[in-house]
């Protein structure tokens, strides 16, 4: 059981303080506060709290401890939770758990207390849960009564050798009245053990003018202008303007730099923040590298728990990574990716743990296994700034596999942890042609930067697939993308290092296809045909049907259809005329044709290239291998950059 201290404090005094035992100097620090939901931010309350009618040994399948909290009311312009006599309310929740074997393994913590600020006749439960094979364990640290007839500071010390998994707490009133405002979990620690931390966001933008200023007030608010936050002066921020439409005057905050950037890509743009944080070290003092999408929707807790985690971080890890996870930004409960797998013999890409609906316990505890994984996605990846030696920076891929190709090279250890993540739109609502191009040139660069596992047969197989594929959906521009990004690969190195990035990413978008307005098109949209094409799977008969006719391309063309643009399946051109490729988010689309023509071309083109790969594959490779490093250099990044 745990050792319980009770003590009250008027008021909700500030839970940073100094303390002096004997020779030595503690302070008192805030690992993480306690959430709630914030309007414009996120108002899934069970990712906050949640009813808590659990106890003892659970299964933990799905909806057996879910549900919204019954029986109280949450103030969202007071920020405080007014509990019901007999309800308990649980915080084992996504953003208010606290992932206990991590701060353990990870850091030097070795105390824990929860401080919280209540009124009223209020239980507090401390409760462990962890999954052992398919069930929920859990367990009950301790229990302790709060009461007061005003607001009042309570604290609950606990001994962390007996919590494991997810450690989280439940309040429940024992009398009417009782309201929650707020609290965190906090530890004591040696002055002299704590590292001195300051990181420096870096985003890369084109032309986001209004996501990068929300997020940036966001930011400046809660962390640049709190001085009860922890991260306050130990923040800096560096944009890279790749569009160089951003207004500094309007964005002129302290703490805030912009960078006019030449467009080349997210890796010209996280680079350029690299390099200027190496080249104002002394005047900034960054210590560490936050690079993030220019369009998420940011958790400022999840920079402070950056911080705790790198402030506290044990020695043998000091050359940490830590990641966040990306969250549905159009349902922020699913969990998209929390760290991925890339597989070097295929170059494949698989997410780790996505499609977690985030308000179950057992997925939150879930969520907390350490897996193996090979990189963590720039939406939110944090590293020391001593990682960007000058000979050790981001290689220009421009857009697409810069992420994985810098974490397989330089990450040795990753840290992920449930409320460090951030929420973005899912990638099947965001479509662009011309992507081909660089998701196959960069793979096999990637690849081939990586040894011989990538062999030539697979790279052959995985290019016939995709150009079959792209025929049966003519799809014929993407078939000479595809082709194109192959092509580039084999001219090597050298060929990259003269290119002008910026100009061939302007050809390869007017290369691809290119949506429209609705009314700009000689095809009717039709609502009942797109909702009955996203329900169609083409299961059965007709699936053997599609596969003997090479998907209808032997038969004849009868009728138009409407299928999603992102996620298109083969029965959607099934024996069609036309398909109209929609983009519900943007309420564009472009249109597609079957042409007799087209597909013998893009068969020729096919064949050809593929001839010219069994050639050159091998000599592409061992140039990339034996000179890929010199487009890694400052000296390299310097000219694309034209940083003088």
């Amino acid at each position: 059981m745990c050792r319980i201290l009770i003590s009250w404090r008027a008021g909700c005094a500030a839970m940073r303080c100094e303390i002096k035992q004997g020779k030595k100097e503690e302070k008192d620090v805030v690992i993480q506060r306690i959430l709630f939901p914030q309007i414009g931010k996120c108002t899934e309350q069970e990712l906050y709290f949640r009813k808590a009618a659990c106890t003892g040994m659970q299964t933990g399948k799905p909806g057996e401890c879910g549900g919204a909290a019954q029986g109280i009311s949450y103030h969202y312009s007071e920020g405080s939770l007014r509990l019901e006599k007999g309800k308990p309310v649980g915080f084992n929740t996504y953003f208010n758990g606290c992932s206990i074997d991590k701060w353990k393994k990870y850091t030097i913590l070795n105390n824990l207390s929860l401080r919280l600020a209540l009124k009223g006749k209020v239980k507090v439960t401390l409760v462990t849960e962890y999954l052992l094979h398919e069930n929920r364990i859990e367990r009950i640290l301790g229990e302790s009564i709060a009461d007061t007839a005003d607001r009042q500071e309570f604290t609950v010390s606990c001994d962390i050798k007996n919590a494991r998994g997810m450690l989280s707490f439940r309040l429940e009133a024992l009398e009417d009245g009782g309201i929650f405002y707020g609290g965190a979990y906090c530890s004591q620690a040696e002055q002299q053990t704590l590292r001195d931390v300051k990181i420096g966001v870096g985003i890369c933008t084109f032309r986001r003018e209004r996501y990068v200023e929300k997020n940036l007030r966001i930011l400046q608010k809660e962390i640049m202008e709190n001085k009860d936050s922890p991260l306050c002066g130990r923040l800096e921020i560096l944009i890279a303007d790749n569009g160089k439409t951003l207004d500094p005057g309007r964005m002129g905050m302290k703490h805030v730099h912009i960078y006019p950037n030449p467009n080349l890509g997210g890796t010209g743009g996280f680079t350029r923040c690299m390099i200027e944080m190496k080249r104002n070290r002394e005047k900034l003092g960054i210590t560490h590298v936050l690079l993030m999408d220019d369009d998420v929707v940011i958790e400022p807790q999840a920079l402070e728990r950056t911080y705790m985690l790198l402030t506290l971080v044990r020695e043998e890890y000091r050359d940490t990574f830590i990641g966040g996870a990306m969250l549905r930004l159009d349902q922020q409960c699913i969990q998209h990716e929390s760290g991925a797998v890339w597989h070097l013999d295929t170059g494949m890409v698989s997410p780790l743990k996505d499609g977690l609906d985030l308000r179950e316990v057992r997925n939150c505890i879930y969520n907390e296994i350490e897996e193996y994984t090979s990189y963590i996605a720039w939406w939110y990846c944090c590293f020391p700034l001593c990682v960007a030696e000058d000979d050790n920076l981001p290689f220009p891929f421009f857009i697409k596999i810069d992420d994985v190709e810098y974490s397989i090279r330089n990450m040795k250890h990753l840290i992920l942890m449930n409320g460090i993540c951030v929420w973005h739109d899912p990638f099947e609502y965001k479509y662009a042609s011309y992507l081909e191009y660089y998701v196959v040139r960069n793979c096999m660069i990637m690849s081939a930067l990586q040894g011989d596992a990538y062999r030539l047969h697979t790279v052959l197989r995985q290019m016939l697939a995709f150009c079959l594929r792209e025929i049966t959906y003519y799809r014929y521009k993407n078939v000479e993308l595809y082709l194109r990004g192959v092509r580039d690969f084999l001219k090597g190195p050298a060929w990259l290092m003269r290119q002008d990035g910026e100009a061939l990413n302007q050809d390869l978008i007017r290369c691809g296809y290119q949506a429209q307005e609705l009314e700009e098109l000689d095809m009717g949209f039709d609502q009942r045909v797109y909702e009955a094409s996203r329900q169609d799977y083409g299961q059965g008969s007709s699936r053997k049907k599609r596969i003997f006719t090479i998907n209808g391309l032997l038969l004849p063309a009868k009728g138009d259809n409407i299928a999603p643009m992102a996620s298109v399946r083969g029965v959607h051109f099934y024996r069609r005329r036309r398909v109209m490729n929609y983009e519900v988010m943007s309420n564009k689309a472009f249109i597609t044709q079957r042409s007799f023509i087209q597909i013998v071309l893009a068969v020729i083109k096919v064949m050809q290239t593929a001839a010219i790969t069994c050639k050159g594959y091998r000599k592409a490779k061992e140039a990339y291998q034996k000179d890929g490093r010199r487009l890694m250099t400052l000296k390299y990044w310097k000219r694309q950059l034209k940083i003088h």
